[in-house]
C-alpha cells in the first residue's frame, strides 16, 4: 500500500491508507486516545478505540516514527478535516528518546541556546521548520528570476590564495603546506565570470571571520550573489535586484505558503521603483553628523521607519556610500568621486544587500590598490583579467538567514539558521 502524506488526505476520504512519520502527541482520554502523527506535510489526527491498539499507542513516547493504516473519516474539527479511524499503528523503530523540550505545543518555549544545542530536533517544529522551507522557496525564486534573464548559475572556489575584500578577518587554513583561506565572498570570481558569460550568479556559502556575537551576524552564511556586464552604472544594478527580490517573495508566497501561514506572515510587497536616497541625505534623515563615514544600526531603524512612514515601502536604498568605506573594486561616482556608484539596501530598517557598479578597467585597478597601499602581487590573478577587455558591470549580494531572520521577524539570525556557525559554535 502506497504511503499518504497528510495534506493529501482529504482527497481519500472512505478509502484504508497508509501513513507513517512521528509521533506528534498522544491524548490519552477514558474511551478513546488520539494519536498525532507528524509528517512533512503536516499532522493527521488518528482515533484509537480499539484496546490493544490503545496499549500500543500508550507504549510509544512522542518523536517514534509509526507507520499506520486506518481509513479516511470527515471530521471538521481535525486537521485538513479528516482522521483516520480503525488504525492498526506499527512502530518503524524503538521507542524514541524525548527531546528537552514538547515540540506538540505551539512555540518552543526552550532557550535559544537550547534550542541549537538540540538542533536536529528543535527544526522538527512547525515553526523552525517554517523558516526553513521560506529560505527555500527564497532560493528558489532567485535562481528562476535570474534563469528567465540569461543568467549563468557559476560555483567558485570557497578555498583561495589571498583574502577577498583586503582585511585581516579571514579564516587561515594550510594548503598541502601552503597559507590559504576560507572565501570571504565569491566577488572576484563573479567578475571573472562576467567575462564568460556577461551575467551570472551563485548561492553557496561565504566565511568572515569577524568578532561579532550579534543577533544579524554569523561566522559562516549563504551569500546569494549577482552579477551582470554591460551596465551603463549602479542603477541597472538595482534595478535588477528590485526584480529579483520581487520574484523571491512571489515564489516564497507560491511554494511555502503553509509556511507563512504557519507564522502568521504577511509577506512585503516590493515597490516598481523602491525609493532611494543619497548617503549624505541618509544622514540627514537618521540626525547623524554630516561627516559620519557610515550608518549605525540606530541609523538604518530610522530610515526603515522613515521608508514606510514617507513611502510606504519596508525598502529602501542608499546610494552614494564614501568610496573611503567601500572596497577597491568599488567604481566611484564620476560627478563625486569622494562618492561611490555603490549601495546598500535596507529591509525593515536593516541592511540586507550592498553592491554597486565595479572598475572594469586595468589601470584603474593598479590606481585604486596604489591609492590604498595594497601591493598587487596577491591580486595579480584577479586584476590580470583586466587586462584582457571587460565590459562595464556591478552586482550585488544578499544574505540569505538575514533576508529570512527580516522576513519572518526573527529576533536572532540563529532562529533561521539550521546548524549556525559563529563566535562560539562549531556543533551540532
Amino acid at each position: 500500500m502506497q504511503r499518504i502524506l497528510s495534506a493529501h488526505l482529504p482527497t481519500r476520504t472512505g478509502t484504508t491508507v497508509r501513513i507513517a512519520g512521528w509521533v506528534h502527541r498522544r491524548r490519552l482520554l477514558k474511551s478513546v486516545a488520539f494519536l498525532i502523527v507528524r509528517d512533512t506535510t503536516g499532522l493527521t489526527q488518528v482515533v484509537v478505540t480499539d484496546p490493544a491498539v490503545r496499549a500500543a499507542v500508550t507504549a510509544l513516547p512522542e518523536e517514534t516514527v509509526v507507520e499506520v493504516v486506518g481509513t479516511v473519516t470527515a471530521n471538521g474539527t481535525a486537521p485538513a478535516g479528516v482522521e483516520l479511524t480503525h488504525p492498526t499503528v506499527r512502530p518503524l523503530g524503538p521507542p524514541a528518546v524525548p527531546p528537552p523540550f514538547d515540540l506538540y505545543r505551539p512555540a518552543l518555549t526552550a532557550t535559544l541556546p537550547t534550542q541549537l544545542d538540540h538542533a536536529p530536533v528543535a527544526l522538527r517544529h512547525p515553526t523552525r521548520a517554517a523558516a526553513l522551507r521560506i529560505a527555500a522557496a527564497a532560493v528558489a525564486g532567485f535562481r528562476a528570476t535570474l534563469d528567465t534573464r540569461d543568467f549563468v548559475e557559476v560555483h567558485t572556489p570557497k578555498v583561495v590564495a589571498t583574502s577577498t575584500e583586503s582585511g585581516a578577518n579571514v579564516f587561515a587554513l594550510d594548503w598541502f603546506g601552503r597559507p590559504a583561506y576560507l572565501a570571504q565572498s565569491p566577488q572576484f570570481y563573479k567578475q571573472l565570470m562576467v567575462g564568460v558569460f556577461e551575467r551570472v550568479y551563485e548561492v553557496g556559502p561565504v566565511f568572515r571571520a569577524e568578532p561579532h556575537d550579534t543577533v544579524r551576524h554569523l561566522a559562516q552564511y549563504t551569500s546569494l550573489d549577482v552579477e551582470l556586464g554591460f551596465v551603463d552604472d549602479h542603477r541597472d544594478v538595482m534595478a535588477v535586484l528590485r526584480d529579483t527580490l520581487a520574484g523571491m517573495l512571489a515564489e516564497v508566497a507560491r511554494r511555502a505558503g503553509g509556511a507563512v501561514a504557519t507564522l502568521g506572515l504577511t509577506l512585503p510587497g516590493v515597490p516598481v521603483e523602491i525609493p532611494a536616497v543619497h548617503f549624505t541625505e541618509a544622514l540627514r534623515i537618521a540626525g547623524a553628523p554630516p561627516d559620519e563615514p557610515d550608518l549605525a544600526p540606530a541609523h538604518e531603524r530610522t530610515l526603515g521607519e522613515w521608508a514606510r512612514a514617507t513611502h510606504g515601502s519596508d525598502f529602501l536604498f542608499v546610494t552614494g556610500y564614501p568610496m573611503a568605506k567601500r572596497p577597491f573594486y568599488t567604481h566611484p561616482d564620476p560627478a563625486r568621486p569622494a562618492y561611490s556608484n555603490g549601495f546598500d539596501l535596507l529591509f525593515r530598517g536593516l541592511e540586507l544587500v550592498t553592491g554597486g557598479q565595479r572598475l572594469h578597467r586595468h589601470a584603474d585597478y593598479l590606481a585604486a590598490l596604489a591609492a590604498r597601499g595594497e601591493p598587487v602581487e596577491p591580486y595579480a590573478g584577479y586584476v590580470d583579467a583586466f587586462r584582457h577587455g571587460m565590459p562595464p558591470h556591478g552586482g550585488f549580494a544578499i544574505g540569505l538567514e538575514r533576508f529570512v531572520a527580516r522576513l519572518v521577524g526573527a529576533a536572532n539570525v540563529r532562529e533561521v539558521t539550521a546548524f549556525p556557525r559563529d563566535l562560539h559554535r562549531l556543533t551540532p
